[in-house]
């Protein structure tokens, strides 16, 4: 018995070490009333006031764009080739989902290495902007 509680106990200890950065956002994700949306307008008001954190997000923004391709690119490509040569319907709706879901993937990458993301802490500016966008919130409240 011991040794089952301290196998599970060490599989959670595993995990919870490398998810961690996931408590950067609990604040903002377990509070009672959940954050009002925002715009775009507000995100750019967020980039043109902060200096240090604004253009890191706008470029993870604008990685956001290459996924976006990638995934559009890759499941209509993938989906295709399926419809093509096989004309089975469930095949080529899971090569669309598995062409996106790789297309993502590859666009992410792409913009990982040509905007150099991995330079920047892209997940401090998204935490910046949340806690901005907290406090600009409830002074409109």
């Amino acid at each position: 018995m011991g040794d089952s509680n301290s196998f599970v106990d060490g599989f959670k200890g595993f995990w919870a070490e490398r998810l961690s950065f996931l408590e950067n956002y609990t604040r903002f994700t377990k509070r009672d009333t959940p954050l009002p949306s925002w715009s775009s307008s507000d995100v750019d008001e967020f980039i043109a006031s902060d200096p240090v954190h604004g253009p890191t997000l706008k470029t993870a923004r604008e990685a956001a764009a290459f996924g976006a391709t990638g995934a559009a690119l890759g499941a209509v490509s993938t989906a295709a080739f399926a419809w093509k040569y096989s004309r089975s319907p469930h095949g080529t709706a899971l090569s669309f989902l598995g062409g996106g879901l790789f297309g993502w993937t590859f666009g992410q990458e792409v913009a990982n290495h040509a905007m150099q993301l991995y330079k920047l802490d892209t997940m401090a500016a998204q935490v910046k902007f949340m806690e901005w966008w907290e406090r600009k919130s409830q002074g409109r409240s």
